[in-house]
């Protein structure tokens, strides 16, 4: 059996960890696990981005408060969310999306698809699942995952396989800490660009690495680095506490605008000289059959907030378009993997 490190050491750079054949296997008794809006699209064309987002955050604030730990690997995608189950936890799992799916469908009234597969199933597709750490702060760290894996499973579940049922019983999830009512942070460079980069072929890392280190150096160019989170807001004494004391720059450092899991997956604050450059980029590496990708633009963000109870310091923000952010981007990128 492999063996598994949830402990092992993050990255700081996040540059670094786009060269994924750095990151550690799952070992095979591991289980993915996905959740994802159904037809969240419509439900975004009727303005309801928050919900959209508090249902695809759901997921992980319901397993970590059940499991009393956030310490384990997960990763937001704006309309979902995929995570790492230990096989000791598989049970604890299955009930805390069962009650999950139920809130998404009863309270909010979204459909929210959730499944489970095992790594075992993954590896014996041809796909993989491997993960990394990365440190947004000293107090924030977020995981990111490689290997074609999730977006795998993702398919499976998708197409009925591994699904969860809503839980038939009234028992509601423990969402503690998960709110979205913040209000929507403007672009102060021109647009919020939502960019999805998916690589053809999950086992070339290091070809897929030189093209998303050009789009960051593009991307993170000049003062503010296009992070979307301004340096400048004051909060009050109450959203203070709430974050465990700390202030606005703690929001900043350990907001979740940057990630990858199996896709490059990005939330910036962009020039559209910037967003014309990174364009034409990505165009050239699609026509050459080396990647997929979608993109949308905005005028706002949203964010997203998780702010454990057991440990305020370590609150969590996670970053999408308020116009259809990554729900649009994902649905141009899967445009062009069917057409290809």
């Amino acid at each position: 059996m492999l063996k598994f490190d949830m402990q092992c050491a993050a990255y700081r750079d996040f540059a670094d960890l786009l060269d994924t054949d750095q990151y550690q296997p799952l070992p095979d008794d591991w289980f993915v696990g996905i959740t994802d809006v159904i037809d969240s699209t419509s439900a975004i064309a009727l303005g309801r981005y928050k919900d959209v987002n508090y249902a695809g955050a759901s997921a992980i604030a319901a397993l970590g408060n059940a499991w009393n730990s956030f310490d384990f690997p997960f990763v937001f995608r704006g309309d979902g969310a995929a995570f790492a189950v230990h096989p000791g936890q598989l049970a604890s799992a299955t009930t805390v999306l069962q009650q999950t799916t139920a809130y998404a469908r009863d309270v909010l009234q979204l459909g929210l698809r959730a499944g489970l597969v095992s790594v075992r199933e993954i590896r014996a597709s041809g796909s993989d699942v491997r993960t990394a750490r990365f440190a947004a702060s000293d107090a924030a760290t977020y995981a990111m995952f490689a290997g074609g894996g999730l977006n795998w499973a993702d398919r499976q579940i998708k197409a009925g396989e591994h699904t969860i049922s809503p839980s038939p019983s009234s028992t509601p999830p423990d969402l503690t800490g998960l709110t979205c009512e913040w209000a929507p942070i403007p672009s102060q460079r021109g647009e919020i660009l939502s960019l999805l980069v998916e690589p053809s072929n999950h086992s070339q890392s290091q070809h897929f690495a030189i093209l998303a280190r050009q789009i960051l150096a593009i991307l993170e160019a000049g003062e503010g680095r296009s992070r979307p989170v301004p340096d400048d807001i004051a909060i009050t004494t109450e959203v203070a506490d709430y974050l465990g004391g700390r202030g606005w720059s703690d929001v900043v450092s350990n907001s979740d605008y940057r990630r990858y899991d199996d896709v490059l997956r990005l939330t910036m604050d962009c020039t559209t000289a910037q967003i014309r450059k990174v364009e034409a980029l990505l165009v050239a590496a699609r026509d050459r059959g080396e990647i997929s990708f979608g993109l949308h633009r905005q005028s706002h963000a949203l964010m997203t907030c998780l702010v454990p109870s057991g440990n305020r310091a370590s609150h969590l923000h996670f970053l999408d378009g308020m116009g259809g952010g990554y729900t649009k981007a994902a649905a141009m990128l899967e445009a062009q993997s069917s057409d290809g």
